[in-house]
């Protein structure tokens, strides 16, 4: 299968290339001048094919950055599996939960601040994901079809919750719910 790469050529864009690229709005298919970095005319006979592999190639490594998202959550969610379950037999036992509540401070302010370098991770992943979609869907205008800048616009972009929710809203809740956990521990311990 091949695919074309097509120039937006219309009234509005009328004028030289850098004029055309110096503008960059979404809706109006108008390529952002930094993604752009040699004109097809200079460029050469390859120009299409190479960008279309571009495109490819930048799909693949958003792909890569959502696999190591997931394995980053699944590092996180296990080390807090393992601690609240070590804090769980620890506290349902009272004679070892007398002797070990130094034990139990410690590993719930460690899930704590495990939780916050989870949370502050989801974060980032967040922001790489988001500027990389960015980029594709730039790169999409140069394309005869845009999945996925159709698919985000469907999905009212990320801030209509009756359409969609997106993963990292959701995600970020895990490690909040984990501090809640250690912290109500914490009380308990300065408690009794």
């Amino acid at each position: 299968m091949q695919l074309i790469i097509v120039k937006n050529h219309n009234k509005r864009n009328a004028g030289s290339d850098s004029n055309r690229m110096k503008q960059s709005n979404t809706d109006t298919g108008k390529i952002d001048e930094r993604l752009l970095r040699i004109l097809e005319k200079d460029y050469g006979d390859n120009y299409r094919e190479h960008c279309l592999e571009i495109y490819k190639s930048y799909l693949e490594s958003i792909e890569n950055i959502s696999d190591r998202r997931q394995s980053a959550n699944s590092f996180f969610l296990s080390i807090n599996t393992a601690i609240a379950g070590a804090v769980g037999y620890i506290f349902s036992d009272d004679n070892a939960k007398q002797s070990f509540s130094l034990s139990l401070i410690i590993l719930s302010l460690s899930g704590v601040v495990i939780c916050y370098t989870w949370y502050r991770l989801i974060k980032s992943y967040r922001q790489i994901n988001s500027s990389k979609f960015k980029v594709l869907h730039e790169i999409e205008k140069m394309l005869p079809i845009a999945p996925f800048d159709l698919e985000w616009k469907t999905l009212g972009s990320g801030k209509d919750f009756k359409r969609y929710i997106p993963f990292t809203k959701v995600e970020s809740i895990i490690p909040w719910a984990f501090v809640t956990l250690y912290l109500l521990i914490l009380c308990q311990i300065l408690v009794t």
